[in-house]
């Protein structure tokens, strides 16, 4: 018997009408960058608006901030986390700076870790009991995150770490339910997904229409039970 429906993050959002609008589908997740150096981060003073879009648009959708290797002048600038409810770590943090960014901030984590080999796949293990879950994303030089490069999915056969992870990289409608299927034919299973660049009009600006089909393919999608 199934277990549900996989989870859904929409991650880079930049507008808060729009993400207001994208939770409101039933997304689980909304996730918004903290990385100045993305194509997709919004400043400090604009992220407290989102979130309230959010929380008003869909309670229940969890509102993620996405740091990559926080200094402590970062760590002190979110400490009072306004509005955002976990803290995903994009960079090169160890599990021990997780810790320590879990405890100074009094959140949960999640951490992503960018895959350039199957061999990568053995540090997701080290994160159990010190993240809430890991998110495998592929690797690319430069860059720590929304490239849309699809993480290779022979790389993931029978890949069961000791704590919940999210498939990332290049997903989108069309083609996330069929990742899925094709790791739960080889004994893998994530616990949901995290999409951006796949339902981008452009950096930050989601496609309504290609969200509400990607929600409706998952939607059909049962994960297996744990």
């Amino acid at each position: 018997m199934g277990s549900g429906r996989p989870l859904l993050k929409i991650c880079g959002l930049t507008v808060p009408q729009e993400a207001a609008a994208v939770a409101a589908v039933g997304c689980d997740a909304i996730g918004v960058i903290a990385a100045p150096r993305s194509p997709r981060w919004l400043p400090p003073l604009q992220r407290p608006a989102l979130w309230q879009a959010v929380a008003t648009a869909a309670p229940g959708c969890r509102r993620v901030l996405v740091v990559v290797d926080p200094d402590e002048t970062t760590l002190a600038e979110l400490e009072d986390h306004p509005g955002h409810q976990l803290v995903q770590l994009h960079g090169d943090e160890t599990p021990e700076r997780c810790a320590e960014v879990a405890a100074r901030l009094g959140l949960p984590v999640w951490k992503a870790l960018r895959v350039r080999s199957a061999d990568d796949l053995r540090r997701a293990a080290s994160y159990a009991g010190v993240v809430e879950a890991v998110l495998l994303d592929a690797w690319v030089a430069d860059a720590h995150g929304g490239t849309g490069l699809r993480l290779p999915l022979d790389w993931l056969e029978g890949f069961r770490p000791p704590l919940p992870w999210w498939l990332a990289g290049g997903l989108g409608p069309g083609t996330a339910a069929t990742a899925l299927l094709q790791l739960q034919a080889g004994g893998a299973s994530p616990v949901g997904v995290d999409v951006s660049s796949g339902v981008e009009l452009a950096p930050g600006r989601k496609d309504l229409e290609q969200v509400r089909r990607l929600w409706a393919e998952l939607s059909c999608t049962e994960l297996p039970a744990a």
